[in-house]
């Protein structure tokens, strides 16, 4: 079980979005307002942001909990940007990978984080692992099932399918050879947010902000009482740009 917020709009504070609010994913680490499954989540966590003229994101990841490491808050009070995308992490086995098992994983542009868990990790996910040659599965980050999800994730953006189709494909992929699996998925280039639901909550909220400005938040739940925010049904397919958001049903594997 993990929990993660994706933000494009104008440049603020890491710390506006991912420490300062009430409801903030600080807090949802270990006091959640909607709960699917689990609480804590205590085994690590990660920040990817956008500089300005930069394609490449920056990353911070620790294997911490992110309320106890004093050099983020500093960190997120001073550096700001117009899109990132923050996790943090709930692990589905003990592990030793540590920070490498945080999100978002990256690669070139993107930034990719996983809210839930495959069921019967990790012998159920042998044949898509598959679809990965040897040196994908070499390359990957940790040895996690969120890991394999972004390899099989990447691998099908570098064959040059757009983010949606990657991340419903994989979603099905992934639900049809490990059935109960909960497949919330995130990805960003920095000027558009694509995600999944399957099995955990996702909500959105559009809209000026205090400057008047458009922006999209895309989080596991509200960091806010803003009443804007809208639930994600279940088994939808979230595109979002700063200004629009548009829902699209996803199939069930079978189908």
């Amino acid at each position: 079980m993990c929990r993660h917020v994706a933000y494009l709009g104008e440049p603020v504070a890491l710390g506006e979005l991912v420490l300062r609010p009430e409801h903030s994913l600080c807090r949802q680490a270990w006091a959640p307002r909607t709960q699917v499954s689990g609480v804590v989540n205590a085994d690590g966590f990660g920040v990817g942001w956008y500089a300005e003229d930069d394609p490449v994101p920056a990353r911070y990841r620790r294997a911490v909990p992110v309320w106890a490491d004093t050099s983020f808050t500093d960190l997120a009070r001073v550096v700001r940007s117009g899109a990132l995308l923050a996790a943090v992490r709930g692990a589905t086995r003990p592990g030793a990978d540590g920070e490498a098992a945080a999100a978002p994983f990256g690669a070139g542009p993107w930034l990719f984080s996983h809210n839930g868990a495959v069921e019967g990790w990790p012998e159920s996910m042998v044949g898509p692992a598959a679809a990965l040659s040897a040196g994908e599965l070499l390359r990957l980050e940790a040895r996690t099932d969120s890991a394999l999800l972004w390899g099989l994730v990447l691998h099908r953006l570098r064959a040059g399918d757009a983010p949606g189709r990657a991340l419903c494909d994989t979603v099905r992929e992934a639900a049809g050879a490990a059935p109960g699996s909960r497949l919330n998925l995130l990805v960003t280039d920095g000027s558009e947010i694509t995600a999944t639901t399957w099995g955990n909550t996702l909500f959105y909220l559009t809209g000026p902000d205090r400057s008047g400005a458009p922006r999209t938040v895309v989080a596991s739940e509200p960091y806010d009482d803003d009443p804007l925010w809208r639930e994600v049904p279940d088994r939808t397919l979230l595109s979002a740009t700063r200004t629009d958001v548009t829902l699209s049903p996803l199939k069930e594997p079978s189908a």
